[in-house]
Order: C-alpha cells, then structure tokens, then sequence
C-alpha cells in the first residue's frame, strides 16, 4: 500500500528493488507522468516497475515554495482514469493539493513504485536495458525516463562573486517570505517562478528588487473566460512542437508568467512597480555588493506586454470565426513606466539582504550510458520514441505539444508511448522519420 502522506511512509511496506530481476518494462520516476504510464502498463497487465529515488510526486513538496499555486485550472488536471475529483473545476489547486491529488491517483491502481531507490545508470545489456540502483541492478526489456527535464538547479557564476553576508538561494529552494533575514530581497529572472515569487514577497510587505529577463506574460481572463479556457477551445496546446514558429527551438522557450494564487489574476509588474516594486534590466555583473544592470527593462515590459496583446489578438479573431457571444473588453494600458533606467545598484545601500535566483534548471542525463543525445546533452526524440529500440523518454516539456507540460497532455503523452511500448514500434518509427532533438 502506498501511503497518502511522506510522514506516513515510516513503518509501512515497501517494495526493494530485486538485485538480478527482471521485468519487462522499467520506468524511472515516479511523478505524474511514470504514473500515467503505469496505468496503462497495469490495464493492460505488463509486467513493470517503477523507480521512484525519493517519495510519490516528492517534487511538488520539495522543489515549490509554501504559497505555491498551479498556473492551470483544475479542469485540466485529468490523468488516465483519474480526472480532477475535487470541487471547484474552474480554480487553482495548491502545492500540497497537488501532492496529495497525485499520491491518491497511485493508490487507485495501486502502482508497482519502489519508492526510496536511486538509479545510477542506464546502459544496454545483453537483451534489452540494464538498470543499476543502489539496491541492485535489474534487467528490462523496455526503458521509460520520466525524471522530467528540470533537474539541477541553475546559478549563474555571479552568484560566487556576490558578498559573502548576503543571502542566496534558487528558486527550488525558496519556501517563503519569513524563511528569508529581514531585509529587501533582490529576485533574479522574471519567468513563472521568478514573477510568481516577486508577487509572494511583496504581497507579504517585503521590499521587492526583480532583475526581468524576456519572459512573456498571459493575460489571467479575458472576455470572460480564463485565457486557458481560450486557448485550449482553439486547440493551441495541441500543435505538435515541429509546426511551431522556430521548430524544435521552441522547447527552449520560456513559459508566460500569470498566477493561480487567490482565485486566479494577472501578474501585472508594471502595476507593482507603481506601488513599489523596483524594476532593473538583465543582471549584467556582480562583484561584493555592487551590480550592474543592462538597461531593458522597459523593453523587457513592453515585450511581455505585447506578447500578451497578441494573444487577445488571436481570442478575438477565434470569438469573430466561431460566431462566439462574448463581452467586449478594453485592452490593457500600462500603468506605469520607468523614468529612468537603473544600471547600479549596491546592495547594502539599498538594504537588500538576500537574494533568490530565479534562473532555470538544467538537465542531467549522465547516468544514462546509451547514445540518444545530442551535442547539448538533450534526449533527440520524436514524441518521446528515442532511437534506441525500446528506450523511450516522458514528461518533458514540449515532449510533443505546447500541452506537454500540462497534465492534460501528459495523458495523451503517456497513451501514445503506451501504445508503443505494447507493440515494440520503436525501430519502424524511425526508419519512417529523422530523429529530432
């Protein structure tokens, strides 16, 4: 039985990873996509496992600050066999909602997980995979990663330069406003972590410094409708990545910021600017206290904002072809604009005494000992099916659509490899179509 909660794992059975066993599917990684394979792996009655290094969906607690909101409405949270079962389909689940949502889902089919053991390579053997743990090594026919594509933390190598006295975490790390000294807090990067933690510092009367990158923003509703609800209805999440302006490069692309906290809203930082928020452009040095900034950060605005405009662009003129009865709504006007552009700035001058890096993640494949990268190190795949005969990759962003990292789309993910994985369709797969990166 797999418990509901962490604290409850203490005490209770778990499955060990058998040294020289075999099984005929193993699947590393035991969030929401290893789990949405598994359903299908156990409807179908394959034998299988899954890898699981820490605890069920342990990410969601671990690497996501307290006051945490899906960006997503509960409607799309809808895994195989398992839809969102709560009571308010148009809101926004929380951290440790999600948790728990994920937890029960594998105890409703009961999942083989082994939770608690470590994969340290993945090599070829004899016939089909090898699978090295710190428990032992297990033999499988097929190989399915779902360790998602986020898996080191990011800091810039001006974080080593930064005054010993001041603070620093990532993102991954940040749980509060209370956790961090007293003091105003310089929040580096402004994709969804980066706003959406900006946000949380000043809602709680925190002095909020935001260095913004070019990320682009959403607007939370829009004639009536959450702007998801939109984009979903018009299909925009299920575009394949090849079909998309820039191809393959868009897997590379940063998410808009919006919330999910209180209900739903925009993140409008020209709005927290006027109330207090200081804006910088891109962190361009760091040495002790002093930084300095390039000068974009009207541009920075302005471009979130259009990316945003353009959206509502595309929501009109679906409502104008659909013949869809919608309100009118105005389009946003900035409320704000920097006077000036700061470029210097001391961080004991302006009492600043932490700062959190909001800079993204890197992948880590260096376990896997099977060629299917690129130079970058990125799995090349096409919708998850590698190269490799029975080696197959799930819950990656842009896996397959603009969706995959929703869990929406990573069912559908999921299904598809299923379907693959019970006919063995890898080599034919690719004799038909290049591999893609």
């Amino acid at each position: 039985m797999i418990p509901d909660a962490r604290t409850d794992t203490e005490g209770a059975p778990r499955r060990r990873v058998v040294d020289g066993s075999h099984v005929d599917v193993a699947i590393i990684g035991g969030g929401q996509a290893g789990l949405s394979l598994s359903w299908h792996l156990t409807r179908a009655g394959t034998d299988h496992v899954v890898l699981e290094r820490d605890t069920i969906a342990h990410d969601w607690i671990d690497r996501r600050w307290n006051a945490f909101t899906l960006v997503t409405p509960n409607w799309q949270c809808r895994l195989p066999g398992y839809p969102y079962d709560g009571d308010d389909p148009t809101g926004f689940m929380k951290r440790d909602e999600v948790h728990a949502w994920i937890r029960r889902y594998a105890r409703s089919f009961a999942a083989p997980v082994v939770e608690g053991v470590l994969v340290t390579r993945l090599r070829e053997g004899r016939a089909g995979y090898e699978v090295v743990t710190d428990q032992g090594t297990l033999t499988a026919d097929q190989v399915v990663v779902a360790t998602g594509g986020y898996h080191r933390p990011v800091l810039p190598a001006a974080a080593g330069r930064v005054a010993p006295h001041i603070v620093q975490v990532h993102s991954a790390d940040y749980r509060s406003p209370e956790a961090l000294p007293e003091g105003g807090v310089l929040v580096v990067g402004s994709g969804q972590s980066g706003a959406q933690i900006a946000e949380d510092l000043f809602l709680a009367g925190k002095r909020v410094h935001l260095a913004l990158g070019s990320a682009p923003r959403c607007a939370r509703f829009y004639r009536g409708r959450d702007c998801i609800d939109w984009l979903d209805e018009m299909g925009v999440y299920d575009i394949p990545v090849e079909a998309q302006v820039g191809g393959l490069t868009k897997r590379e692309s940063t998410n808009h910021y919006m919330t999910g906290r209180d209900g739903g809203r925009d993140i409008d930082l020209r709005a927290f600017a006027r109330d207090g928020m200081a804006l910088y452009g891109r962190m361009t040095t760091v040495e002790g206290t002093a930084l300095g900034f390039t000068p974009t950060a009207e541009a920075s605005l302005d471009h979130a904002d259009s990316v945003m405009e353009s959206i509502k662009t595309n929501i009109d003129e679906y409502i104008e072809r659909a013949g869809i009865d919608a309100p009118t709504e105005a389009r946003y006007s900035p409320v704000w604009r920097p006077e000036r552009e700061v470029e210097a700035l001391d961080l004991d001058a302006a009492g600043i005494a932490s700062i959190v890096w909001a800079v993204g993640f890197r992948s880590d494949y260096e376990w896997i000992q099977v060629g299917v990268f690129d130079g970058a190190g990125h799995p090349t795949h096409r919708r998850g099916v590698t190269s490799a005969p029975g080696l197959y990759f799930l819950g990656l962003p842009w896996l397959h659509t603009w969706g995959s990292g929703r869990f929406a789309a990573v069912a559908r993910d999921a299904e598809h490899l299923a379907s693959r994985i019970l006919t063995h369709e890898a080599p034919a797969l690719f004799e038909r179509e290049p591999v893609s990166g």
